[in-house]
């Protein structure tokens, strides 16, 4: 089979790239720009475009399939000559469910907690040997790629995102998947500029849960409120089968959870990764792993790539970094490593830095989100809101979103370096919630002064 990626460097369409050419497909590929680390595992396999740009005469009538990345335009020349062709053309998702339309398919969805989830479930089933196809949104330890797919393996594990499917598909990407075991972890309004209204919004996961195979089974939130009542209100012929929060307890820095054969020490912590921690035990229970084996497992999991991933330890301070940017994430992600360190100053540094967050509208969202930080300090490019053609944000209605008077927030990025690296970490735990680079902020040397600084004083960037 051959198949050509249109756009072929974005995180998923670069994993699905290598797992196809990993089964045994012939690969080729377009892209206008390829950053690392994608760049370099593309060209690790030989599937590196040798020359950035478009180019129509890559796409012939010896090709099978034609996949379309969200990166591409909808006028891109290689899609019009494919169109032009007859050439099946397929978005991401389209093809992976292709690819398993005879397997159980097992979907997590959610606003929030979908990939540390989907990490959780593949992290217990890898643990015990146990073969699945999947696809998530982070690098796993002991997994090479974050797209696994053959012809034998009987489950298929997804992460399964509400954002659209390609240039010329507005469907949500986890519409297209039709699961037959579901989770749904969470609803907070988010993807703004696809999704105008929170009812909008809402309407994405009603679809998701009405397209679970007739007979299949939805694992749900107990506890979120907008979950609970799309589950419920669902007359699809479906199981639904909720779950809550286990009890746990932290001590001196140890989050301890509660089983049946008593209290078990675990590596991530957190109220809202306990929670992702029930869902995915009743998922792997779905797959035929037991409750005891699950917990064996799960000991060990230390969490998935940029979800409250400790990046750095020192004698006096711990770094740790998640993706999280939209409200609902910064607020469970501050609680978290509050309740985990009470005694310890925790610093938070945000930075906006996508669309919804510099809509005027959708930044009263995060009233509140940084309350449990000791420390809390904004960053955000006014090049960055230019670039999304969005009205100009001031630094007046960030700090009246927060509704917190002492928020420090920093417009130039030379000034945040600056700032960053002259506090005094002495005693404290730094957050750092971005989907960006903050400005380009240096993280390794970040981290090499968090672990050989003792902060008698100041730090000075050297």
């Amino acid at each position: 089979m051959q198949i050509h990626f249109i756009a072929i460097g974005g995180s998923a369409m670069h994993n699905l790239a290598l797992a196809l050419h990993h089964k045994g497909y012939t690969i080729s590929g377009s892209d206008d720009v390829i950053f690392e680390p994608s760049k370099g595992r593309l060209a690790d396999k030989g599937l590196l475009p040798e020359t950035f740009g478009w180019f129509p005469e890559r796409i012939h009538t010896n090709l099978d399939v034609v996949i379309l990345g969200m990166h591409a335009k909808p006028d891109n020349p290689e899609l019009a000559k494919a169109q032009e062709l007859g050439i099946a053309i397929y978005s991401y998702p389209e093809f992976i469910y292709e690819q398993s339309k005879n397997k159980t398919r097992v979907v997590i969805g959610g606003s929030h907690g979908k990939t540390t989830i989907t990490s959780m479930i593949l992290h217990v089933l890898n643990y015990h040997g146990r073969e699945v196809d999947y696809m998530v949104g982070a690098q796993l330890d002991g997994f090479d790629r974050m797209v696994h797919l053959t012809e034998e393996n009987d489950f298929i594990v997804l992460e399964g995102d509400e954002y659209l499917s390609s240039p010329i598909d507005s469907r949500p990407k986890f519409h297209l998947y039709k699961p037959n075991i579901a989770l749904l972890s969470g609803i907070a309004w988010d993807h703004i500029n696809v999704f105008p209204t929170f009812e909008n919004y809402v309407e994405q996961f009603q679809i998701f849960v009405d397209t679970i195979i007739k007979g299949g089974s939805i694992t749900y939130n107990d506890e979120d409120p907008e979950v609970k009542r799309v589950v419920e209100a669902s007359e699809n012929t479906i199981r639904k089968i909720p779950y809550v929060t286990p009890e746990y307890a932290v001590e001196n820095g140890q989050t301890l959870l509660e089983t049946p054969e008593g209290q078990m020490p675990i590596e991530v912590f957190g109220k809202h990764n306990l929670s992702n921690l029930a869902g995915a035990k009743w998922i792997c229970q779905n797959m035929g792993v037991d409750e005891d084996d699950f917990y064996e497992a799960i000991a060990s999991f230390s969490g998935a790539s940029k979800r409250l991933e400790k990046i750095a330890q020192g004698n006096n301070a711990i770094v740790f970094k998640d993706f999280a940017h939209s409200p609902s994430k910064v607020s469970a992600t501050t609680k978290a490593v509050k309740e985990q360190y009470p005694n310890k100053k925790v610093i938070a540094y945000l930075e906006l830095h996508t669309y919804s967050s510099f809509n005027a509208e959708f930044l009263k969202e995060y009233k509140g989100a940084l309350e449990c930080a000791d420390e809390a300090i904004v960053f955000f490019l006014p090049e960055s809101v230019k670039i999304k053609k969005l009205r100009e944000v001031t630094s007046e209605q960030i700090s009246k979103a927060f509704n917190r008077s002492d928020l420090q927030i920093f417009t130039d990025a030379p000034a945040f370096k600056k700032f960053v690296f002259g506090q005094n970490y002495n005693d404290s735990i730094v957050l750092l919630m971005s989907s960006g680079n903050y400005g380009g902020l240096d993280l390794e040397a970040f981290k090499n002064l968090i672990e050989r600084e003792k902060f008698d004083g100041p730090a000075i960037l050297s």
